[in-house]
């Protein structure tokens, strides 16, 4: 699949969007959202990286059901990088969002393949990703998301497209004062996160608000992480700010 066709996406969920404001009477200013979460260790989707804490940083633009932002992940170690570029639209519970996964090295490239605007397919270091998102309400708290990365350096010995795939589901609950999330996730197929059918992700996170003083207080999280494909367990915790 061409790089264009992930332009194309991104056009369709931008006009969505255009469309959905275009009927309200009473459009909405966008809104910034900056923020960073510090992390003990970075596991995404059952995988491990970078093996050490992580500053996770946010910047995100929002109007009404669509969203624009820069995601990042930044080893303090100095052992992984990870700068993505994302655009997602929001249909009550249902989203739609592309992203573009770039890892980009320290100091300056010296080849294509390092290069954060080369998006040839033969060596770029681009990963573009295709997702559908439900989230249930208070009501029905169930998740479920399904990707594909469509582009990019997702390729098999003979160089052709992997289309990884990941699915997921989620509930999410009350315990005490805390917010619980329950995953189980896995790929259908080989690629990115296995060698074939595997469940690759199944986890508990824990989210707490500790208050420091009257009018300020420090969400925390922690999470207990598995993977069975690798037969391997994590535990990460981190801080927002």
């Amino acid at each position: 699949m061409k790089f264009k066709t992930l332009l194309i996406c991104c056009f369709i969920i931008a006009n969505l969007a255009h469309a959905q404001e275009s009927s309200d009477s009473t459009k909405s200013k966008w809104k910034v959202n900056v923020a960073a979460d510090l992390m003990s260790r970075y596991i995404w989707r059952g995988l491990d990286y970078g093996a050490s804490p992580n500053i996770q940083p946010t910047l995100a633009l929002r109007k009404g059901n669509f969203e624009v932002g820069y995601w990042g992940a930044i080893s303090i170690l100095g052992t992984y990088s990870e700068v993505d570029l994302y655009a997602k639209y929001s249909y009550k519970n249902f989203s739609a969002i592309v992203t573009d996964y770039f890892f980009p090295i320290d100091g300056v490239p010296t080849n294509n393949y390092q290069k954060y605007f080369n998006y040839n397919s033969d060596n770029t270091n681009h990963l573009a990703e295709v997702v559908l998102q439900y989230k249930g309400g208070e009501k029905f708290p169930l998740s479920l998301l399904a990707g594909t990365i469509v582009y990019g350096n997702d390729k098999d010995s003979l160089y052709n497209n992997r289309y990884s795939t990941y699915l997921e589901a989620g509930y999410s609950f009350k315990f005490s004062e805390n917010n619980v999330d329950m995953f189980v996730g896995l790929t259908p197929h080989e690629g990115l996160y296995g060698s074939d059918l595997r469940i690759v992700n199944i986890g508990i996170t824990g989210y707490r608000n500790i208050e420091i003083t009257d009018k300020f207080s420090l969400p925390v999280k922690a999470s207990i992480i598995i993977n069975p494909h690798v037969d391997n367990i994590y535990f990460a915790f981190g801080i927002t700010f």
